[in-house]
């Protein structure tokens, strides 16, 4: 695997910066992955040494506010003051773009956790058209009943503390709450995998963990609220390949329940094409769970099944 990560210029202060991990002979097609809040897309490296010695290019973004895509340490965690949501699918665009650029008509799949598989499911309503095909990793249809008060409380504490004010409240509201599902605690991230090296990591990593703003949570929270739009998602492209894979114990998706109901809103629009895979007792970051070997078993073989229709 060769690592040659690039930065691109932005709109911003501080230039996007693009993981790159390429195969040592010809790529045979290409892997975009959009990562999650508060991570950042050097993560994904052991994925991407699996998926480079098959063959695939994998480029992973830090989305604006995070990684090395900030100017400062006081813009992590922030991405705009009003209009983050269309900065990051901006970002994604232009990445898009860039693989193009470099590899011409090679396949794109693109690869959506968390956070980032709320921005996929976005950016597929507008560009799936060319795509060879999609996953979500970790997502769900919908942020449940707290989603509009989450909403309402992120809109005053923007307005009233300021947009970048870095939102303790969200921070209970969410990630606190999602851990007591496996209390005792050993640590305050338990909720994102079984594998406590892998917590650790994420604890240890100065790039991860980071509280993120008001604006930020605000515009997630907006904008999954339209992810459901039935004229919106009638017009994907009925053959989009689509993989969806989850964990029975992830909170963040709401488990079995919200693998359920999103693997719902795409069969309802037509969808022809969707694999869907729940781990048992996975919880929210399957790449780094104690099932990340069969789970990136998985997403190899169903690239294979991609590449080969």
């Amino acid at each position: 695997m060769r690592s040659q990560p690039f930065q691109l210029a932005s709109s911003q202060k501080a230039p996007w910066h693009i993981h790159a991990w390429l195969p040592e002979g010809p790529a045979r097609a290409c892997v975009q992955i959009v990562h999650g809040m508060a991570e950042h897309g050097g993560r994904y490296a052991y994925l991407a040494h699996a998926l480079t010695t098959q063959g695939y290019a994998v480029y992973a973004q830090d989305l604006p506010g995070h990684g090395h895509s900030v100017a400062s340490e006081a813009e992590r965690g922030h991405d705009a003051d009003h209009g983050g949501w269309a900065l990051a699918q901006r970002a994604i665009h232009r990445v898009r773009a860039e693989i193009g650029a470099r590899h011409g008509t090679l396949p794109l799949v693109m690869l959506g956790h968390s956070r980032g598989s709320f921005l996929l499911q976005a950016y597929l309503l507008d560009h799936a058209a060319g795509l060879a095909g999609a996953v979500l990793s970790s997502g769900t249809a919908s942020l449940g009943a707290a989603r509009l008060p989450g909403l309402w409380l992120m809109q005053i504490e923007a307005r009233l503390r300021g947009a970048a004010h870095r939102s303790a409240l969200a921070e209970k509201l969410t990630f606190a709450r999602f851990n007591r599902q496996f209390s005792p605690n050993r640590t305050a991230f338990d909720w994102l995998s079984r594998d406590p090296a892998q917590v650790d990591a994420y604890i240890a990593d100065p790039l991860c963990g980071f509280r993120c703003s008001a604006a930020l949570w605000r515009d997630l929270l907006r904008e999954a609220g339209k992810l459901g739009n039935p004229a919106r998602l009638a017009a994907l492209p009925k053959d989009l390949p689509l993989l969806l894979l989850n964990g029975s114990d992830d909170p963040a998706a709401n488990g079995v329940t919200g693998a359920q109901r999103l693997l719902q809103r795409y069969q309802q629009a037509g969808l022809t094409r969707i694999t869907a895979h729940v781990e048992a007792q996975g919880r929210h970051e399957l790449f780094n769970d104690v099932c990340a070997d069969a789970i990136t078993a998985r997403l190899s073989l169903w690239l294979s099944d991609v590449m080969a229709t």
